[in-house]
């Protein structure tokens, strides 16, 4: 497992190395610093070819708030939200149809970046997008809704950046407020796999690549 880098430096956001570097957060939480990087020219037109197929959608709760955040799925498995629960489909409710397969430059990128944080042999089979624009923001949750938690989620950010929460196990412990930069991946598993975490409202901004916009894409073992 990986050696934490130091303390936290205080200008993330201004001054982001494309060398690799990790941030423990927990007892089996990460963040791999620029991990993703190498993987950038092959992660985005994939993302446009599943949105242009499964496009951004609001999805709404349990108790019929809609969320700020519009998400798509791809992989064998998608993560779908309305009154009648969270669960993982195998269909995209908006089209009855599959999700897009997951592609590979995303499993590969999960895989890579789950054994580096130490957690070997990681196959996603669900990548849940979120798409992000000024304002929108995702509560504190806990990720339950897979059949196994022996495995860990890998959370890769793109564009604008973003402040992770990472908290306790229960809703009302204190979180920490982590910068997250493009190119930037989250893994958390084992002892904190069913941590609370969330994101601040995303501030504005204008990434050269994204535009105004953040894309977090959630990779897990889900069946």
């Amino acid at each position: 497992m990986p050696a934490p880098n130091g303390p936290h430096t205080p200008d993330l956001f201004a001054h982001h190395t494309p060398e690799p570097t990790t941030q423990q957060i927990g007892a089996q939480a990460w963040v791999l610093r620029g991990f993703a990087l190498p993987w950038v020219d092959q992660l985005l037109p994939a993302l446009q070819a599943i949105q242009a197929t499964s496009p951004f959608r609001h999805m709404v709760t349990v108790r019929g708030f809609t969320l700020s955040v519009a998400l798509t799925n791809c992989g064998s498995l998608g993560w779908t939200s309305d009154h009648r629960g969270y669960r993982y489909s195998p269909l995209d409710p908006l089209r009855e149809a599959p999700w897009p397969a997951m592609p590979e430059a995303f499993s590969e990128l999960a895989t890579a970046a789950a054994l580096a944080a130490g957690f070997a042999d990681f196959a996603a089979d669900a990548c849940l997008i979120n798409h992000y624009l000024p304002g929108s923001r995702l509560s504190l949750h806990q990720d339950r809704n897979e059949r196994s938690f022996e495995h860990p989620i890998v959370s890769v950010s793109l564009g604008l950046p973003a402040v992770f929460q990472f908290g306790g196990f229960e809703r009302s412990d204190k979180a920490l407020r982590i910068p997250l930069l493009h190119g930037d991946v989250a893994v958390w598993g084992g002892a904190d796999r069913l941590r609370y975490h969330g994101v601040l409202p995303l501030k504005a901004g204008e990434h050269p690549l994204l535009g105004a916009r953040r894309i977090n894409l959630t990779m897990r073992k889900a069946g």
